[in-house]
């Protein structure tokens, strides 16, 4: 049977982050010094592909705190944890690795600072996603006040409207975070705003070449998990961008090709916790049912790598 054709093209940057690496990488790091079992609060990433290979090396994945004993070593999610956290750790004598994004950690330090200021922080996040209780929970309650849209703006009832800064979650559609910070600006004209965009290089650069792919194809597949911020904002910027058909997909198994039937051109990306493996597996799923001519939509490089904490770099 002869294979229809197929343009596939490949958008780029693509799939995991520096801090997603590392975070990896630190698991693994642990595993290799101490040693299994070791505890990890939160999945360290949002990919059950990418835990499931750490569950089986000997990491166990756990809620909270409380389901770790004293004397094993547990480490914080890529995602960033409240200060009641480590401070918990400390007080059980507990050996901890923070695994905090750094650009996670700018965002929690440039709170404080505010904070420090005499300023009431405003937040703009999800609800319940685990970066946002992590960010919220360095400063006491009450001090960051959490939007998710730009109709939240008007809700707002800070202490003093003259008194105001904002911080963003990392993952954020730059688009509609763009009119939530300008919803903002209008009610407090005196709110100060980070120095630098809190949205990440890695997540404003995927966005970005999902934008040169999302207008040349017939259908969008983000390689992501449901649970998965980045991927999730990937698969929006890709309908608002043209491509109404845009989906998540977390590997090759979950494609519907019923939906994908008589198309002549698809786009490939993945949210910033997917590993290559999991791209290469479903572009070999296209290679199998059709005649593919590959195309690379460059949007940026990526040279980005960050560093271990120093205790996993000291020997045992």
């Amino acid at each position: 049977m002869t294979k229809q054709p197929l343009s596939l093209y490949l958008a780029a940057p693509r799939g995991f982050c520096a801090g997603v690496d590392r975070a990896i990488k630190i698991v693994e790091m642990a595993l290799e010094k101490w040693g299994a079992p070791v505890y990890v609060r939160h999945e360290i990433v949002h990919n059950k592909f990418v835990v499931d290979g750490l569950r089986d090396k000997g990491a166990v994945f756990v809620e909270e705190l409380s389901e770790c004993p004293d004397d094993r070593p547990v480490i914080f999610s890529a995602h960033g944890v409240p200060k009641s956290v480590p401070n918990a750790a400390q007080a059980r004598n507990m050996v901890y690795v923070d695994a905090t994004c750094p650009l996670v950690s700018k965002v929690h330090i440039e709170a404080e600072r505010h904070s420090a200021n005499g300023l009431q922080m405003v937040m703009i996040g999800h609800d319940g996603h685990p970066e946002t209780i992590g960010t919220m929970g360095q400063l006491p309650e009450g001090e960051v006040l959490l939007v998710e849209t730009a109709d939240d703006v008007a809700k707002l009832a800070p202490r003093n409207p003259d008194q105001l800064a904002y911080i963003t979650q990392t993952t954020l559609s730059v688009d509609d975070t763009t009119e939530i910070v300008a919803a903002l600006q209008a009610r407090f004209p005196n709110i100060v705003g980070p120095h630098k965009e809190d949205i990440c290089y890695a997540t404003t650069n995927r966005q970005q070449a999902v934008k040169d792919v999302a207008p040349n194809v017939d259908a969008l597949l983000v390689i992501g998990a449901p649970n998965s911020s980045n991927s999730k904002r990937l698969v929006e910027v890709g309908r608002k961008s043209g491509c109404a058909y845009s989906q998540l997909v977390q590997r090759a198994a979950d494609i519907d090709w019923r939906a994908l039937d008589g198309i002549k051109s698809i786009g490939i990306t993945a949210g910033a916790s997917a590993p290559e493996v999991l791209i290469a597996e479903v572009i070999s799923a296209f290679t199998d049912r059709y005649d593919v001519t590959s195309h690379v939509v460059e949007s940026a490089v990526e040279n980005i790598e960050f560093k271990v904490p120093r205790i996993l770099r000291q020997p045992a």
